[in-house]
């Protein structure tokens, strides 16, 4: 473990959810030891958001081979939580310029081990494309919401379900768009009921809410 690093095991006894570590921020050299050290303890399962592949590009080949890692997403994982909660989570976006949100929150899912399924360019823009969708997504449980520039997505998808809706502002869009804050306001403003809203591009924060959504309500599969 980095000598920089007070990593705390007992998180996952706690909370539900194990330490996850941020590596954007850190120094090159302190998120290269970790990766080390956790691939060297391969059975543990941990994971990694916002890690450059330059970054993991650094790692030694034979350490990369016990990730899972994810350019897009910018996450690595070793293994999956053992434990596979009970129900399914539709992750659906705006556009395909939301990605890197849309598979933070889907790879996230994927480590705690909740199925779900990602429904991509459902945006407003073009509302047939999720009209054809619908269906499919309302057999889900939970539905997280990924949309940048006005996230008019979250309003319609929330008055279109009686599932819970996480909505996701992602910093995706012109000028105005403010970096993501457009996107939140809107979000936050919605004026369908059941709509829960996370910080600006955090997917994994969604994917957290839901799987502790589900975690309290239906638990684990026996």
């Amino acid at each position: 473990m980095s000598e920089h690093v007070n990593f705390d095991f007992s998180r996952m006894a706690r909370t539900g959810i194990p330490e996850v570590i941020y590596a954007e921020g850190k120094e090159k050299a302190s998120v290269l030891k970790l990766l080390e050290n956790f691939a060297l303890e391969a059975e543990k399962p941990i994971l990694f958001t916002r890690l450059d592949s330059i970054t993991f590009s650094q790692l030694d080949p034979q350490l990369q081979s016990k990730y899972c890692f994810d350019s897009l997403a910018k996450t690595a994982y070793t293994n999956k939580i053992a434990k596979k909660v009970e129900g399914r989570v539709a992750v659906v976006s705006a556009g395909t310029s939301d990605g890197f949100v849309t598979w933070e929150a889907k790879r996230t899912l994927d480590y705690l081990n909740v199925e779900n399924q990602v429904f991509e360019d459902c945006g407003v823009s073009g509302l047939w494309r999720l009209q054809e969708k619908i269906s499919q997504i309302n057999s889900c449980d939970i539905i997280i919401a990924v949309a940048g520039m006005e996230a008019a997505l979250t309003s319609v998808l929330a008055g279109l379900t009686s599932k819970p809706v996480i909505g996701v502002p992602t910093s995706v869009g012109y000028g105005v768009c403010a970096g993501g804050q457009t996107a939140l306001n809107s979000m936050l403003a919605c004026c369908a009921p059941g709509v829960a809203v996370v910080n600006i591009d955090n997917g994994f924060g969604a994917a957290c809410m839901a799987y502790k959504i589900l975690l309290s309500c239906k638990g684990f599969i026996k």
